[in-house]
C-alpha cells in the first residue's frame, strides 16, 4: 500500500483533470431532479472547501512534497491538525462526493468517490510510514491523540482562540482550487441543465453563464496577480 501511495503522490494532480473530465460524460444520472442534485452538490463541496480554508488559515502544512516525493520539515500538531490528522484530505473527498452529485452522474459517485477514497488512504499510509520513520515517537504520540479520518472536535473553539486566522493566506494558497470548482460547477450546470437535456439556451439564460464566468475568471486572475505581487515583494526584502 505504501509503494501505491507514493505513486499516487507523484501523479496526484493529474488526477483531477481526469475527473473533472469525466463529471462530463453521458453517464446515467442519479437523478431527474437536477436542480435538486446541484443543490446538494453544491453545498457539500463549500462544506469540503470551508474545511480546506479553515485548515490553511489557521496551522497550513505545505503537501507539495520535495521533488514530487513526501517531505516534511517539522511536525504539524497545531490547529485544525490537532482534531484530525488529514483535514485536507477530508476537504477534498467532501468536495469530490459533492462535485459529483453536482454532476448528477451515477458512476462519478459510485465509482469515483470510493476510488478517490482509496487512492487518498493509500497516500496517507505513505505519509504515515514517511512521518513515523522521521519523527518517530513524537509521531506515535501523535497518533495516539488524534484520529486520522474521523476529527474529534472537542477543544475545537479553544483551537481558533489560539491559531489566528491568517485570510491572506487562504487567499494566497486557495484561490487556485475554489476558481477550479466554482468555474466547473457553472459548466456543469450549464451542461446538465441546458445542453444535455438538449434545451434551447435564452440568450438572458446564456448572458448569466458568461457574466458569472467573467466575475470568476477576473477575480482568479487578480489573486493570482496579489500573490505573485507578494511573493516578488517578499523576495526583494530578503
Amino acid at each position: 500500500m505504501e509503494r501505491i501511495g507514493n505513486l499516487f503522490f507523484k501523479t496526484r494532480n493529474f488526477l483531477f483533470p481526469v475527473f473533472y473530465a469525466i463529471l462530463f460524460l453521458p453517464f446515467p444520472r442519479i437523478s431527474e431532479n437536477y436542480l435538486a442534485m446541484f443543490i446538494i452538490g453544491f453545498v457539500i463541496t463549500t462544506h469540503g472547501q470551508l474545511v480546506r480554508m479553515i485548515t490553511i488559515g489557521l496551522v497550513y502544512i505545505v503537501r507539495g512534497g520535495k521533488n514530487r516525493r513526501i517531505y516534511a520539515d517539522g511536525l504539524v500538531t497545531d490547529g485544525i491538525f490537532s482534531h484530525s490528522r488529514n483535514p485536507m484530505y477530508i476537504g477534498n473527498v467532501l468536495m469530490i462526493a459533492g462535485m459529483s452529485i453536482l454532476s448528477n452522474s451515477i458512476f462519478a459517485l459510485v465509482i469515483m468517490v470510493p476510488l478517490f477514497v482509496f487512492i487518498y488512504q493509500a497516500i496517507i499510509i505513505a505519509e504515515e510510514n514517511y512521518l513515523r520513520t522521521k519523527f518517530g515517537r513524537g509521531y506515535d504520540e501523535y497518533c495516539k491523540k488524534v484520529n486520522r479520518w474521523w476529527p474529534n472536535l472537542k477543544g475545537i473553539v479553544k483551537t481558533f482562540k489560539e491559531n489566528g486566522f491568517d485570510v491572506q493566506k487562504v487567499l494566497m494558497n486557495e484561490y487556485n482550487t475554489t476558481f477550479l470548482w466554482t468555474f466547473g460547477s457553472i459548466l456543469l450546470f450549464a451542461y446538465n441543465y441546458y445542453w444535455n437535456r438538449f434545451s434551447e439556451i435564452s440568450i438572458e439564460s446564456s448572458t448569466y453563464f458568461l457574466v458569472i464566468a467573467a466575475i470568476l475568471i477576473v477575480v482568479y486572475f487578480a489573486l493570482r496577480w496579489y500573490k505573485k505581487s507578494k511573493t516578488q515583494s517578499l523576495k526583494l526584502k530578503l
